[in-house]
C-alpha cells in the first residue's frame, strides 16, 4: 500500500467521523446564522475561519492539559510544579485566511505546541494549513504535518 493510499483512508474515516459528529441539521443552522448575520462562509471573518479557530484552540487546550497533566480546573493540579499561565495570541495562515488564535501558556515556560507551534512549517513559512487535529488521548492518530 502506498503511503497516498494510506493518507486518503485516513483522510475518508476523518471525514466520516466528522460527517458523524455534526449532522446536517447542526452544518445548516451554522450557514443559516452566518447568512442571516452577513458573515461569509470563506474568507478571514468567515465561518470557516471561526470554526478552524475554534478547533486549533481546542487543540491547543487539549495539549496543555497533557502537557502540564490535568484539565483546567481540576484540583490535582494545584501544587502541581507547572500551571496554565495565562494566553498569548498568534496569527496562523489558512486556506480561508490568517487567523488569530489564543495560545495557552504554562508557568514554567516550557509549553511548546505541535498543533500551530513556530516548528510547525505552516507557520514559518505561512502555506496552506491543512488541519490534522492530533489529541493526546487518541491513539490511532498521527501528526501528518502540513503541506505546501
Amino acid at each position: 500500500m502506498t503511503q497516498n493510499t494510506s493518507l486518503r483512508r485516513d483522510d475518508d474515516a476523518a471525514a466520516r467521523r466528522l460527517a458523524e459528529t455534526f449532522s446536517t441539521e447542526t452544518i445548516d443552522a451554522l450557514i443559516k446564522d452566518a447568512k442571516a448575520t452577513g458573515t461569509p462562509l470563506d474568507g478571514v471573518g468567515g465561518l470557516l475561519n471561526q470554526m478552524t479557530k475554534a478547533v486549533l484552540e481546542r487543540s491547543l487546550q487539549a495539549e496543555m492539559a497533557d502537557h502540564v497533566g490535568y484539565d483546567s480546573g481540576d484540583p490535582s493540579g494545584y501544587g502541581s510544579g507547572n500551571s496554565r499561565n495565562g494566553k498569548s495570541t498568534k496569527t496562523v495562515a489558512t486556506a480561508n485566511g490568517p487567523v488569530e488564535i489564543d495560545v495557552p501558556r504554562d508557568r514554567n515556560g516550557s509549553f511548546e505546541p505541535v498543533i500551530a507551534g513556530e516548528t510547525c512549517p505552516s507557520y514559518r513559512q505561512y502555506r496552506r494549513y491543512d488541519l490534522v487535529v492530533v489529541f493526546p488521548w487518541d491513539d490511532d492518530a498521527g501528526y501528518r504535518g502540513a503541506s505546501a
